[in-house]
């Protein structure tokens, strides 16, 4: 795989890599090679090269002309291929095996191929190069011993030419490959750890970028969003574009800017509480180990709003070291909320508040003293099982509303009333005189006239602390249950009415 910046690169990767821009590399010696005819020639022309002939010069050129040009093909069609650049590290030796055929001797230049061989970061390329060109040296001394045993005067015997030449290259190429292993050896560590390096930076760098994306999301998600950097000691806001950081001194800080500036809007009551929960200087340990903290309080100008510390990034022991700050208005959750529960306690014909409203309302009694002027009403509607069969369920339904009505007209803002389901009502009432309350619940409903029923007519019974030697709430609504059905019983006596045949319960 082609190295890509920004992303995961392994050892593997850059070799394969690495083979394509070494083979490119050697192709460009192959080249810069043809340039060896010419030197020799100039190298004869100023007696440098005394026994080097022209024609050898120009064969040499042509030579590399054409092995560069055939590697040129090679590396193009196979970039990444091993064999390419072993066939390049072939010719080099080819190249210097021809000018010492030639009578041009460069000896360190025979140590330059195993050396370049070392930028394949491959240790079988290496020794492969080292062996091919200690073989090629040897027969390439092999070859002009001959020659130079008769050249010299410290020879006579080529064979004892060869034995002491090879002698010195062999202690000379036992030098360049120890001092080549060694390169090599650091060189192939080396770009480990380079590579190792950049896959952390990387992942680093993908990390802190999904973070980031993170935190531009949650920007766009929440009406406030701060990022409290505890390591440096930094606020800032991620919805401000210039990602300004603002400096926070926890010695004599503790609150940050975003709240400095909330503290002025949060409603009185709830300050003392929204000073605690935001309080810098103990947030962390509140946020050790855990993911999140909230609170919720009331903006005198926008209403509800959720305050939330996320903790993000955290030390070895759990205290976090950077945390998000989000603002979001809750408002519209809350006033749905407060529908609910007003949907739950209430009843869905009346609108006064159901038996579920009833009962939280009188358990809050339990345990307590019961005020003196506390009064329960129990009521009942007459005769609503005959109209619900004569007149049917819809004027049935006429004759519950026009009973709550009466009642909520009757007691005002003294109390509560509650439909507790059927034709049963109950109130709870604060008031020292009830049977004047009792007297315009009579009149009103005696007065009362509905659409379809012309009558309305209730049983009430009422009951105070007063009447209980040792008040309790659940007293107190029996005896007024007890009154309310014995007015009912006067009721069906009074209009003749069978009670079995009018059951009073919807």
């Amino acid at each position: 795989m082609p190295y890509t910046k920004g992303k995961v690169y392994s050892y593997e990767d850059f070799i394969n890599d690495n083979r394509k821009r070494v083979n490119g590399f050697l192709n460009i010696v192959l080249w810069v090679c043809i340039l060896v005819g010419p030197s020799v020639a100039f190298g004869k022309k100023i007696g440098l090269f005394t026994m080097a002939q022209y024609t050898s010069a120009i064969v040499i050129s042509v030579f590399m002309l054409v092995v560069a040009v055939f590697h040129t093909f090679l590396a193009r069609k196979y970039p990444y291929s091993i064999k390419v650049g072993i066939l390049a590290l072939v010719f080099l030796d080819s190249l210097l095996f021809t000018m010492n055929y030639n009578h041009i001797s460069i000896s360190l230049l025979w140590f330059s191929v195993p050396i370049l061989s070392i930028m394949f970061c491959d240790r079988k390329i290496y020794w492969f190069a080292l062996v091919f060109n200690y073989a090629t040296m040897a027969l390439s001394t092999l070859v002009t011993a001959s020659f130079y045993a008769r050249s010299s005067s410290a020879y006579t015997d080529p064979v004892k030419y060869f034995f002491n030449h090879m002698w010195g290259v062999t202690y000379e190429a036992s030098i360049f490959m120890l001092a080549g292993f060694l390169l090599g050896r650091h060189t192939i560590t080396h770009y480990r750890e380079l590579v190792q390096r950049n896959n952390e930076v990387v992942e680093q760098i993908k990390e802190t970028t999904e973070k980031m994306n993170i935190l531009d999301s949650m920007a766009e998600i929440y009406d406030r969003v701060n990022l409290l950097n505890f390591t440096t000691n930094t606020e800032m806001s991620l919805r401000d574009k210039t990602r300004t950081e603002r400096g926070i001194d926890l010695d004599y800080q503790t609150h940050s800017l975003l709240n400095q500036e909330l503290q002025q809007t949060v409603v009185p009551d709830q300050q003392e509480k929204f000073i605690e929960f935001t309080n810098l200087s103990t947030l962390r340990s509140r946020l050790a180990n855990k993911k999140m903290i909230t609170g919720e309080f009331i903006d005198i100008v926008n209403g509800w709003f959720r305050a939330q510390y996320i903790a993000v990034d955290r030390a070895p022991d759990g205290i976090p070291n950077i945390v998000i700050y989000t603002i979001t208005s809750i408002d519209e959750e809350k006033r749905r909320e407060e529908d609910l529960i007003r949907i739950s306690m209430t009843d869905e014909l009346t609108r006064l508040y159901n038996r579920r409203s009833y009962d939280e309302d009188v358990a809050s009694y339990n345990g307590k003293m019961i005020p003196s002027n506390l009064v329960i009403f129990s009521a009942d509607v007459n005769g609503l099982k005959e109209v619900n069969d004569s007149l049917g369920h819809a004027a049935g339904d006429e004759l519950i509303k026009g009973a709550a009505e009466c009642f909520v007209s009757s007691i005002g803002s003294r109390g509560t009333v509650y439909r507790m389901g059927g034709d049963e009502f109950q109130a709870i009432v604060f008031s020292d005189h009830p049977d004047l309350i009792m007297n315009e619940i009579k009149q009103r409903t005696g007065n009362w006239k509905g659409k379809t029923v012309q009558k309305l007519a209730v049983s009430v019974g009422y009951a105070t602390a007063e009447d209980v030697e040792n008040p309790t709430i659940t007293a107190i609504e029996r005896i007024a249950d007890k009154r309310m059905y014995e007015e009912k019983r006067g009721y069906y006596q009074r209009e003749g009415i069978d009670r079995r045949c009018d059951s009073g319960r919807k």
